[in-house]
């Protein structure tokens, strides 16, 4: 059976605040738990108006004081703006917190506009290069320390945070493969590179003490209501904020708008449809068949669902309807 989770961006509405934006995210990460989903994740971004997950660690330490068994990590980390050292003992501290609940999703993109990338000190050559090496010293940093081990971190040690790799290309499927670690793939905005990433993960997995075997999360785009109407209508906030991220005119998630006439061109239309071609929006029927379908596409161990909906209360309402939807496929299956 293929589990659920949710990617939340800790999205800043217009008309809300970052405040408002927190507070939302711990409501979604009880729903999410009430819903029967496995995870909880956010993903780190910069400089960024409508999201307010910059300070990823401490956002993901709110979610998981707010629920009880849930897992809740990272969706991810862009290791290369920060020293594995420091991821180390930011992830530690959070195992400490809450044993055995804590994830660790990695990526390598700034996360941010390059700007912001070098605010954050980031070494914009280097980063994409040392990526590897990077995950390997940060495992080694959370492993058991060795006899004269000389840098030790201090929370992190004997931590053995279950690593993820992030990726939407098949760079990151050869990398995930070679390490023997969980992939996870960003086909909610990165479709093209999905079923050649996911073909080279599998044929090239090497098992390691994590991971024994290949273990695929794939990410939608989702939104669901009672009726397809009031879902495409949820939606086109993210078809809107998905316009202006393509004008780079990038804000806060947009009200959603009875129709897209008028404020995207054909060639915007196009672009986005496709870019959105794997997202799970509509009432109970519609979703649940383009569910099912995505599911028997990809073989995901794993679905990871991002709902951006303006409406807080919408948005929970989808996430409880997701969990419906995860029910009635495990009695199809069962």
């Amino acid at each position: 059976m293929t589990s659920f989770s949710i990617l939340d961006l800790c999205p800043v509405v217009e008309g809300g605040t970052v405040s408002e934006a927190l507070d939302a995210t711990r409501q979604m990460a009880r729903q999410a738990e009430a819903s029967g989903f496995t995870r909880f994740w956010l993903a780190e971004h910069h400089g960024m108006t409508g999201i307010a997950s910059a300070a990823t660690s401490l956002v993901i330490s709110e979610a998981a004081r707010a629920t009880e068994t849930l897992r809740v990590g990272s969706g991810g980390i862009m290791l290369p703006n920060h020293s594995p050292l420091v991821i180390a003992e930011q992830f530690g501290t959070l195992e400490a917190l809450y044993p055995g609940r804590i994830d660790l999703g990695l990526g390598r993109a700034p996360g941010t506009d390059m700007n912001t990338a070098r605010a954050l000190r980031r070494n914009l050559e280097a980063g994409a290069q040392t990526f590897p090496n990077d995950i390997v010293e940060l495992q080694k940093l959370m492993d058991d320390p060795e006899e004269g081990q000389r840098l030790i971190a201090n929370p992190g040690a004997g931590a053995k945070v279950p690593l993820y790799i992030l990726g939407s290309s098949t760079y990151s499927a050869h990398l995930a493969a070679a390490l023997g670690l969980p992939y996870a793939f960003a086909s909610h905005f990165a479709p093209d590179m999905l079923f050649d990433a996911l073909h080279i993960y599998r044929s090239n997995f090497k098992p390691s003490a994590q991971c024994g075997k290949p273990y695929v999360i794939v990410g939608v785009m989702g939104a669901m209501a009672d009726t397809d109407e009031e879902a495409d209508y949820h939606f086109t906030s993210a078809l809107q904020s998905f316009v202006a991220l393509r004008r780079n005119a990038r804000g806060k998630t947009p009200r959603p708008v009875k129709s897209m006439d008028g404020l995207w061109t054909e060639m915007e239309k196009f672009s986005i449809e496709h870019t959105f071609q794997f997202a799970v929006v509509g009432g109970p029927e519609k979703a649940k068949a383009k569910m099912q379908g995505f599911i028997a596409d990809t073989r995901a161990d794993e679905v990871i669902i991002s709902v951006p909906v303006h409406s807080v209360e919408a948005r929970l309402k989808s996430v409880a309807l997701f969990g419906e939807l995860r029910e009635s496929l495990a009695r199809a299956a069962a």
